[in-house]
């Protein structure tokens, strides 16, 4: 009987869960009410349970049905994501490839994978933005990039997949100058607080009202990374920054790793590759984000 369940009864029952009621799900379905009503109870007759408590106004999901509605979405999701792919590979290349990065990105990663795709493709036509947390998510959420580059931030949404790039090791920094820089052991936090935190934001909906990594009352907030570089070696204030963007400058002693007492000071950023599940990267764009992991150390 389980071999006779279709995927058009588990998309009924999503929509009749997510709905609340049969006659909603029919209306989002294009179906009357008794057929979704039919459909539902021949799916718990194959399934051997009941997945809706019918005894009320409403039906209501049974503790089985809701523990049954999150594999029925992996189901559905996992073919969306099957036909897809089908239609992105008998499609043929994108006309044009729009790319969103994390300003986190090396720089050589990027280039080096951008001088691959250019020598493979070189009759499409390529868009890059470079932005900053949730400035990357947003126009993959909204179709407007093929794919994105994001640090680990906003990582629920269920309509994206997500595909591991690389790791980039990350340190807080001030200029030798610096009072932080010159504090001479474990900084507390209570003396990272009288002074200005360069923050990286942008312009996101997404991140308008998010405060990660703030840790003094006196932020300054920079739209640009190469704007806040500039900021921190000018001793204008101390904050984070990719190993990669300063290490020529902790090396001649431009810029001091400062030791934080009750935070962590040095860590990793996580980068991946994101896209829409119903809509996958095309041949030209899987195979730049293949040639991303490849510069990144990541085959």
């Amino acid at each position: 009987m389980l071999d006779a369940v279709t995927l058009d009864q588990l998309r009924t029952f999503i929509a009749a869960a997510e709905a609340g009621s049969f006659s909603a799900a029919g209306r989002q379905l294009g179906r009357a009410q008794s057929v979704v009503s039919q459909t539902l109870a021949n799916l718990e007759a194959q399934l051997g349970v009941r997945l809706f408590d019918r005894s009320t106004r409403r039906p209501t999901l049974t503790v089985v049905g809701r523990e049954l509605l999150s594999d029925a979405k992996l189901v559905a999701c996992d073919m969306d994501r099957f036909k897809a792919r089908a239609k992105g590979i008998a499609g043929g290349l994108e006309p044009e490839l729009d790319v969103v990065a994390h300003v986190f990105l090396p720089t050589a990663v990027l280039t080096t994978a951008v001088g691959a795709f250019h020598q493979q493709f070189p009759r499409t036509p390529l868009k890059i933005s470079v932005e900053g947390m949730g400035a990357v998510i947003e126009p993959v959420l909204e179709g407007q990039s093929s794919f994105g580059i994001r640090a680990p931030l906003f990582t629920e949404q269920p309509e994206l997949t997500s595909e591991h790039l690389m790791t980039v090791p990350y340190l807080m920094v001030a200029a030798p100058q610096h009072p932080l820089a010159q504090f001479g052991r474990p900084i507390p936090a209570r003396e990272l607080m009288r002074h200005v935190q360069l923050v990286l934001s942008d312009r996101s909906k997404l991140t308008s009202k998010t405060n990660m990594g703030v840790l003094s009352p006196k932020a300054w907030r920079l739209s640009d990374l190469g704007a806040k570089h500039a900021f921190l070696k000018a001793g204008l204030g101390w904050g984070g920054m990719p190993l990669y963007a300063v290490e020529a400058e902790l090396a001649s002693g431009q810029l001091v790793a400062l030791d934080f007492e009750e935070t962590r000071t040095n860590s990793f950023i996580s980068l991946a590759a994101i896209y829409r599940t119903d809509t996958p990267p095309g041949p030209a764009g899987r195979w730049l984000l293949d040639e991303l992991k490849r510069a990144a150390g990541n085959p």
